[in-house]
């Protein structure tokens, strides 16, 4: 992988320009929008401040068009994501019982040894229940892969030797947000995250979220009351080491240090990194090179810029 550029949402203060500006990328772009799903395609915005034009591989598109084409590759397609529904409940079941005895430990004003203990012990709970989350997440998308790959679906095969080509011809890919389950089932549909690691990437919101190792969704006030912060999903990995945090401001609570070390501590030694706008991270060969307006969440409890040492 040699560029890997992060950033926040796009809709109000777009920065891509100025970001593939400072680390000195430029067109011609492929842009991947499936997660707009029926809007997947309308470049207008983008393409207007970008200055220039760009080609979506329409994903969304080329995924319904192959459900059409092979109905039994579009119900093995159902039936995986039946169960991975089943899974999530479960695991949400497990994991609110967990973050609850958590949440209780850490609130303890108790400073004993064993209090101490127990609160790494629930904090670890935590950690092994999403550890094997996603293990059985991996697990199904595996069992899917092997009967229903493009190597051994003609139809996905065709889609994927004209998305080779239209890569072929791009010098960068853009990588939008919208609906993170839709945009990642597609980018694993046609087998993509193979593709991306020899190109530069600019990722965006759900995007960013897309090519982590893991998807978190997490909101610390939904209106049906307090959220757990759950794992969602194996990412493309095309980035290790990070859980990205779109539009943290409004759906973390970041001044409430006691949620925001339990988030920390549960994810460590990955860096929670928050994507709000005009954030902008540029990673180079793996390793990060430059950010703005983008923090971290510690395990103190407390934030601190992204980059800075730990």
């Amino acid at each position: 992988m040699s560029d890997v550029l992060v950033l926040g949402p796009q809709f109000r203060a777009p920065n891509l320009r100025d970001a593939l500006r400072q680390a000195g990328l430029d067109g011609p772009i492929a842009t991947i929008t499936a997660g707009w799903q029926e809007r997947e395609g309308e470049l207008g915005a983008l393409e207007e401040h970008l200055g220039g034009h760009a080609r979506d591989l329409r994903l969304y598109a080329r995924a319904e068009a192959a459900f059409t084409q092979d109905p039994d590759l579009h119900d093995a397609y159902r039936r995986r994501q039946n169960d991975l529904r089943s899974l999530q409940e479960l695991y949400r079941v497990r994991l609110s019982h967990a973050k609850a005895a958590a949440r209780e430990l850490i609130a303890s004003d108790d400073p004993s040894e064993l209090t101490r203990q127990a609160r790494r012990s629930a904090i670890a709970a935590i950690r092994r229940l999403d550890a094997e989350h996603l293990r059985a997440i991996e697990r199904i998308h595996a069992a899917f892969d092997a009967e229903w790959s493009a190597q051994r679906r003609p139809v996905l095969a065709r889609q994927l030797e004209e998305l080779q080509h239209l890569l072929e011809q791009a010098n960068l890919v853009c990588i939008a947000g919208g609906h993170v389950a839709v945009l990642l089932n597609r980018l694993r549909l046609f087998g993509l995250g193979r593709l991306l690691r020899a190109r530069p990437v600019v990722a965006w919101s759900a995007g960013a979220m897309a090519i982590a190792e893991r998807v978190v969704l997490f909101h610390d006030h939904p209106p049906q009351g307090a959220g757990d912060a759950e794992v969602f999903e194996a990412g493309l990995g095309l980035l290790r080491g990070t859980v990205f945090l779109p539009h943290a401001t409004t759906r973390l609570a970041l001044g409430d240090r006691r949620r925001i070390a339990l988030f920390a501590r549960r994810f460590s030694p990955a860096e929670c990194l928050t994507l709000d706008d005009g954030s902008r991270l540029h990673w180079h060969r793996g390793r990060l090179q430059d950010c703005s307006s983008t923090l971290r969440l510690t395990r103190s409890g407390k934030t601190a810029a992204a980059g800075t040492s730990r």
